[in-house]
């Protein structure tokens, strides 16, 4: 198999601004998935910063009703999205009490389009910090509404591939993955020409060093257990199974056109290497903080400008010890799968990505062992057979995908539990 023909230009590229809307103002921000660890972290960096931005949207699932409320009183949005419509009487109530009728209430939009109907309001730059693949349609209107896209969500670019580099114009999205961001800014230091290699940095999760025989009775809590990075559940558990770092290959091709075999993984457990760009003469540029998502979302949201104190920096005063690891294939076989999805493209990564999210929750419910996740998955991307590629493909192709492949994860996950049962 080979990659995929070249675009001309890659589709994040930090000598390219795109500026939507200039100005000598605040940028005017849309934050999807504000109640989640992204959109929070998000949120304070704006607060800190009340010159540079300002909020007019807040979208979320709903899960968080009191959270959201405060957010859009403290930040004075216009409106609040919320996928789920059954918690607007009590999202209603929440305003009014934080609001206590010193201003008008935002407008409230509710129901599974909320976030795309946000996505493509009067703003300068949308951040779309959804978890999964229900963040493409957002990421879709956004990029058609003509807003700069600061992409936290990798999997609609993922699943979305050529519909999303379809849409993107040079300059329009800017990586906000903490791996994806050091690409950026690494990137700058030289021309596209100059790059030999990327090379893309895993802590190795809470089970480095382990064997595929040692991770067959791994519990939840310790999947759970992150050395380094406080997350959500299922995020935790990809960067567990490292399905993470596979996903975050695809998305380096499909953002800097770099050929699959020149995309590396390392492990380095202390995460403060972000990721690196070799270049053909030799020179590595590392980009490196302590671990802090607020830095990767200040260049995001204030890309081409850099954000004073948005997140801590060294202390080159006091030694440290940096290492790294060769990436260890059989235990984690997650990497190599994702480089085939990706060569495939059309459907296929949708297919991988939504059986891995179903796994996901199979091993948080009980139903699935650890190793299970990645067998899984793996079978079902091999009974997808031929994906649907090239300029043919839609969003429909891609949604039929999906729902096929979770269907099929969870008929092999329910076999799966049921001869656990009789064993």
């Amino acid at each position: 198999m080979t990659d995929s023909p070249a675009r001309p230009a890659p589709l994040a590229d930090p000598h390219l601004v795109y500026d939507p809307a200039p100005g000598d103002g605040p940028k005017d921000v849309v934050i999807l998935g504000s109640t989640g660890s992204i959109g929070t972290q998000a949120i304070d960096l704006v607060l800190r910063n009340p010159d540079r931005f300002r909020v007019t949207a807040l979208s979320a699932n709903g899960g968080r009703v009191a959270l959201l409320a405060e957010q859009a009183h403290r930040l004075r949005v216009r409106t609040v999205a919320v996928a789920r419509e059954d918690v607007v009487p009590a999202l209603r109530e929440a305003l009014a009490a934080e609001y206590g009728g010193a201003h008008p209430l935002p407008e409230i939009l509710a129901g599974p389009d909320a976030a795309t109907q946000v996505a493509a309001s009067a703003c300068h730059t949308v951040l779309n910090g959804i978890t999964g693949s229900i963040g493409l349609a957002p990421t879709l209107a956004a990029l058609e509404a003509g807003r700069t896209l600061a992409l936290a969500n990798k999997e609609s670019l993922i699943v979305g591939g050529p519909l999303v580099t379809a849409l993107a114009k040079p300059g329009q999205i800017i990586p906000v993955d903490s791996e994806h961001a050091a690409l950026f800014q690494a990137l700058a230091a030289g021309t596209r020409a100059d790059v030999r290699k990327l090379v893309v940095t895993a802590s190795g999760g809470p089970f480095r060093g382990r064997t595929r025989d040692e991770l067959a009775h791994v519990t939840v809590a310790d999947a759970l257990a992150h050395p380094t990075w406080a997350m959500g559940p299922v995020i935790t558990v990809n960067s567990a199974t490292l399905v993470n770092k596979g996903l975050e290959v695809i998305e380096a091709h499909l953002l800097y056109d770099i050929p699959f075999d020149r995309i590396e993984v390392v492990v380095h457990p202390q995460s403060y290497v972000h990721s690196m760009v070799e270049f053909t003469d030799g020179s590595t540029i590392a980009q490196a903080t302590p671990p802090d998502m607020r830095g990767p979302i200040a260049i995001g949201l204030g890309w081409p400008e850099r954000v004073p104190d948005a997140a801590p920096a060294f202390d080159w005063s006091k030694a440290s010890t940096w290492e790294f690891f060769p990436l260890d294939d059989e235990a984690f076989p997650s990497v190599n799968l994702a480089r085939h999805v990706g060569r495939l493209a059309g459907t296929a990564p949708a297919v991988f990505n939504a059986a891995n999210e179903e796994c996901v929750a199979a091993f948080l419910s009980g139903a699935l062992p650890f190793n299970g996740i990645m067998d899984t998955v793996t079978r079902v991307v091999e009974e997808h057979g031929t994906p649907v590629t090239g300029t043919s493909l839609t969003v429909s192709d891609v949604l039929e995908a999906e729902t096929w492949a979770r269907a099929r994860a969870r008929e092999l996950t329910a076999t799966t539990a049921t001869a656990e049962a009789r064993a």
